[in-house]
């Protein structure tokens, strides 16, 4: 499974991408941006897009819809990672197209237990 982790943050990415490789992914590609993100969406070739929310440039919930509207990347499963943590921000990424929510901070096993709920398998790498 081919990951893009998206966050401003290069000490976050490096957090997301240690727990991806702990639970068994090892192919994960970062952006610190939207803009950043979507360019390398464009190429193609993901299975899955893990995304921070507030970011400069373009935000996360940005992302998710500019990726809902392209027609060669819109089914990409996505899971939006931050530390907005309220029911109505929640609902406002779901409805844009977000397929499960973390909020920061997280553990490996949530992670790994998210991405196996947006695959529909339980548990672990593919």
């Amino acid at each position: 499974m081919k990951i893009l982790t998206v966050d401003d943050s290069a000490t976050m990415r490096r957090i997301i991408k240690n727990q991806l490789k702990q639970v068994g992914f090892e192919e994960v590609d970062e952006a610190e941006n939207g803009r950043e993100a979507m360019g390398l969406l464009a190429r193609g070739g993901y299975d899955l897009l893990i995304t921070d929310w507030n970011m400069p440039e373009m935000c996360g919930l940005d992302l998710v819809k500019e990726v809902r509207r392209s027609d060669a990347i819109k089914a990409l499963p996505i899971l939006m990672v931050t530390t907005v943590a309220g029911k109505e921000e929640i609902v406002t990424a779901l409805k844009a197209g977000v397929n499960n929510y973390v909020v920061k901070p997280f553990d490996a096993a949530t992670l790994q237990t998210k991405i196996a709920q947006i695959a529909g398998k339980p548990g672990g790498a593919r």
